[in-house]
C-alpha cells in the first residue's frame, strides 16, 4: 500500500495495513512516507489549548464530533508518545457522541479507546455502544474493606508472622493467569445464579456478607440476560470465582497513614493507623470471552470504505476496527449490553468471593473472628445508562468508563445514604510500592466528566519495556527494605508491575483534585501485596 500526502486513510488504518518502519530501508522514498505518517499521527497537537486547572482541550477537527479534554497539563500532553491522544481523537467520532470525550489523569493507550477514557453517546438519537470503550476485563473494579485489627498483630517482630500470613493468602486467593483455584464445586446452576444476581447471588450461596450489598455500586447487581453468555464464557468463569488474575490486579493489606478530610474519612469508617484490605480484580476469563466474542461478531459487519470502516447493516462508521460499535437500541447493541451486564455481575460476585476468602484467612490465622466491613466496591470498566445535562438539555446517555471510576457528588441517589453528604467513595490504587488513595466525588453536583474520575496510577511504561529495563528481584528486595512484603505468583510481574512502570500516584491524585473531579479523603500504604 502506497502512502502519500494525498492518502485518505486514517493513521490507525495506515498502521493496520502496512509496516512503514520496516520498509524504510527497502524502498526509496519510504523515509518521506514515514515522516508523513508520523505527522498524521501527531496532527492533534495543532489543536491543543488550555481548558482550565489541570485540563487540556483537543479542539474538534477532522472527523471529530466533539472536543476531547485530558486531565493533565499542556506540556505533559504534548510529550505523550504512546498514541493514546489519537485514540481519544478517534473515539470522539463514534456515532452519537455527546458533550466531550475525556482522558483522566492516569490515561494511557488501550484497545481502541484509551484506558482512563470516558465517552458518552445519546441513545435516543442513535448513539452507539462500543465494546472497546469498556474493555476486555468487564467490570474490573476495586473493593476496599476495613479490618478491625491492630497492625502490630501482624508485625514482622512476631517471628515470621507476616510471611506466614502472606503465604496463607496467596494459597487461598490465586493470583495468576490460570483459570483454576477459585471457589470449588460450583455447578452451572450456581453460575446462572451468579451471572443473574451478581454479589447477591454469590452471598445466597454462602460466599460473602449480606451487609455488603448496600456498599456495592448498583447493589452489586445489573439487569443482564444469561441468554447472551456463551457456554465457553461460563466454562471460563466456572473455576475462577474468588481469584485475582494477573497483570495489575492485586490484593493488598494496607494501613491508613494519612487523613486529608476528617469528616469524610470518619463517614467512610477510616481512621489513621487502621488496617484495610484492597482488592483489584474483575470478571476474569468470562468477561474477556464476552468482549472478544462481541467484537469478533461486530467486525464481520464492517468493511473499509475510504478512510473509515463502515457497516451498511448497522448504518454507522468508525475510524478503526478496535472501535467497532452498534447503535445501542439495535439487536447487536442490546446483545452486547445484556452480556456485558451479566459479566459485570460475575465480577461483583468475584470481588465478594475474594473478600470472603480474606476474612476466612484472617480468622484462621489469628485464631479468632476478625471484623471486616466493606467501605465500597466500585467498577471502572463498564458502560452505564445515565441521565446527564449537556448544553442545558437532559440526555439519556450510554456512558463508557474504561479505566475510569464513577465519582458522583453529594446528595446523589446512587450512593449509600450514609455517604450522601460526602460524595461517592472513589478508590484509586497506586502501584505495588506506593500508596493508594480514597477520594470522594465533588462537593457540588456532577462533575463535567459525566461524574467520572481516575482509577489508578496509570502505566507510563509498556510491560515489554518494563521486563527489559527493570530488575524485578531488585524491586522486591528494595520494597522489602521499606516494609512492603510482596507475594508474587510469577517473577515477570515484579518487573511489569514495578513502581517505575507507573505514573506518580501523588501527581495523578493532585491533578484530579485540581480539575475538580474528586477530592482526597485518605491515603493507604501497603504492608503486604499479593500479585499475579
Amino acid at each position: 500500500m502506497k502512502i502519500s500526502p494525498n492518502s485518505k486513510l486514517s493513521p490507525i488504518i495506515l498502521e493496520e495495513h502496512t509496516s512503514i518502519e520496516g520498509s524504510v530501508k527497502k524502498r526509496p522514498g519510504a523515509f518521506k512516507e514515514l515522516v508523513f505518517y508520523q505527522i498524521l499521527m501527531e496532527n492533534w497537537k495543532r489543536f491543543v489549548e488550555d481548558a482550565g486547572p489541570s485540563q487540556v482541550r483537543i479542539k474538534k477537527h477532522g472527523k471529530m464530533s466533539v472536543d476531547a479534554v485530558v486531565i493533565t497539563s499542556k506540556e505533559n500532553l504534548l510529550k505523550v508518545d504512546d498514541g493514546s491522544p489519537q485514540q481519544l481523537v478517534d473515539t470522539a467520532s463514534i456515532p452519537g457522541v455527546v458533550g466531550e470525550v475525556w482522558g483522566m489523569a492516569d490515561f494511557h493507550r488501550g484497545y481502541g479507546m484509551p484506558i482512563g477514557g470516558v465517552v458518552s453517546t445519546d441513545i435516543k438519537s442513535g448513539g452507539a455502544i462500543s465494546p472497546g470503550g469498556v474493555g476486555f476485563d468487564i467490570n474490573c473494579g476495586v473493593r476496599l474493606c476495613s479490618i478491625d485489627l491492630d497492625p502490630t498483630d501482624l508485625d514482622r517482630r512476631i517471628g515470621g508472622d507476616i510471611k506466614s500470613f502472606g503465604n496463607r493468602l496467596k494459597s487461598r486467593i490465586p493470583a495468576s493467569n490460570s483459570g483454576k483455584g477459585g471457589i470449588r464445586n460450583l455447578s452451572t446452576d450456581d453460575m446462572d445464579q451468579i451471572i443473574s444476581e451478581g454479589a447477591k447471588g454469590a452471598i445466597e450461596l454462602g460466599i460473602g456478607d449480606h451487609r455488603d450489598l448496600k456498599y456495592i455500586e448498583e447493589g452489586g447487581k445489573l439487569e443482564g440476560s444469561t441468554d447472551y453468555i456463551s457456554n465457553t464464557a461460563v466454562r471460563r468463569g466456572l473455576n475462577t470465582l474468588g481469584t485475582i488474575g494477573k497483570g495489575n490486579h492485586f490484593l493488598e493489606i494496607q494501613v491508613v497513614d494519612r487523613i486529608f478530610n476528617e469528616r469524610a474519612a470518619e463517614t467512610f469508617g477510616l481512621i489513621e493507623g487502621q488496617m484495610t484490605a484492597m482488592i483489584h480484580t474483575g470478571s476474569r476469563g468470562l468477561g474477556y470471552q464476552v468482549c472478544s466474542e462481541n467484537i469478533s461478531e461486530l467486525k464481520e459487519k464492517y468493511a473499509l470504505q475510504g478512510n473509515r470502516y463502515h457497516s451498511d447493516e448497522l448504518g454507522i462508521s468508525v475510524p478503526n476496527l478496535e472501535l467497532v460499535s452498534a447503535p445501542f437500541n439495535s439487536d447487536e447493541g442490546q446483545k452486547y449490553f445484556q452480556a456485558m451486564q451479566s459479566a459485570a455481575n460475575y465480577a461483583f460476585a468475584n470481588r465478594s468471593a475474594v473478600s470472603h476468602r480474606v476474612s476466612e484467612t484472617l480468622r484462621d490465622h489469628m485464631k479468632k473472628e476478625i471484623q471486616m466491613d466493606l467501605i465500597y466496591d466500585v467498577s471502572h470498566n463498564i458502560a452505564r445508562i445515565e441521565d446527564h445535562t449537556i448544553h442545558g438539555e437532559t440526555c439519556t446517555c450510554c456512558v463508557h468508563r474504561k479505566g475510569a471510576t464513577r465519582a458522583f457528588g453529594k446528595n446523589s441517589e446512587f450512593i449509600p445514604s450514609e455517604y450522601e453528604k460526602i460524595g461517592q467513595p472513589v478508590l484509586v490504587p497506586g502501584d505495588m510500592g506506593t500508596a493508594s488513595y480514597v477520594l470522594a466525588g465533588p462537593n457540588e453536583g456532577m462533575n463535567r466528566a459525566f461524574g467520572s474520575s481516575c482509577h489508578g496510577a496509570g502505566r507510563k511504561m509498556s510491560r515489554t519495556m518494563a521486563r527489559q529495563l527493570i530488575d524485578g528481584e531488585k524491586v522486591k528486595t528494595e520494597l522489602g527494605e521499606r516494609g512492603i512484603s510482596i507475594f508474587e505468583s510469577s517473577k515477570t510481574c515484579l518487573s511489569e508491575e514495578a513502581p517505575d512502570a507507573y505514573k506518580d500516584i501523588e501527581q495523578v491524585v493532585r491533578t484530579t483534585a485540581d480539575a475538580g473531579l474528586a477530592y482526597p479523603v485518605a491515603r493507604l500504604s501497603p504492608i503486604m501485596v499479593i500479585k499475579g
